[in-house]
């Protein structure tokens, strides 16, 4: 192989490598729910019979500890146990979780709950500017968790930071 030939397969290469993350984002994942461990925590069973962890993307809940915990776990419930979802994929947290946007019946999950007011855009993370019009809409409608005494409406960023 000669010079330039090497460096054409080593540019392809490179470029290869370089956009294998761009593939490891696009992942679509179908499942049915098994399993709610909280407000923005879900468990999947896929076709493969494999279980999928799933963290809904761009949303925080309150921790079960927290005011209206157990509330969003069961509005979630309510909205995915037992239904087939579709889950697309954003990233892979710390956890080994698929962080990603639940779909089911047409629904944005994580959309419906902001709208339902059990849950918190998560600053940190959210790009999708309409989750913020459907939080300022729950907390001036009172929904869910807005309609708790002003002193309990904590974000959970902030009640687990206080908790460390």
């Amino acid at each position: 192989m000669n010079f330039i030939n090497f460096k054409r397969v080593l540019f392809l290469l490179l470029l290869c490598i370089a956009c294998l993350p761009l593939f490891a984002v696009a992942q679509e994942h179908i499942g049915r729910v098994v399993g709610v461990s909280d407000g923005d925590t879900i468990t999947i069973l896929d076709d493969r019979k494999q279980q999928i962890k799933v963290r809904l993307a761009e949303i925080d809940t309150p921790e079960s500890a927290q005011p209206y915990g157990s509330r969003a776990k069961q509005e979630l419930s309510r909205l995915v146990y037992g239904k087939t979802i579709s889950v697309k994929v954003q990233d892979t947290d710390r956890y080994g979780r698929k962080v990603g946007r639940v779909y089911t019946d047409d629904i944005d999950v994580n959309a419906e709950m902001v709208r339902l007011g059990a849950a918190w855009v998560y600053r940190e993370y959210a790009s999708d500017q309409n989750l913020y019009a459907l939080e300022r809409q729950a907390k001036q409608n009172r929904a869910g968790l807005w309609n708790l005494p002003e002193a309990q409406q904590i974000p959970p960023w902030e009640w687990r930071k206080a908790r460390q």
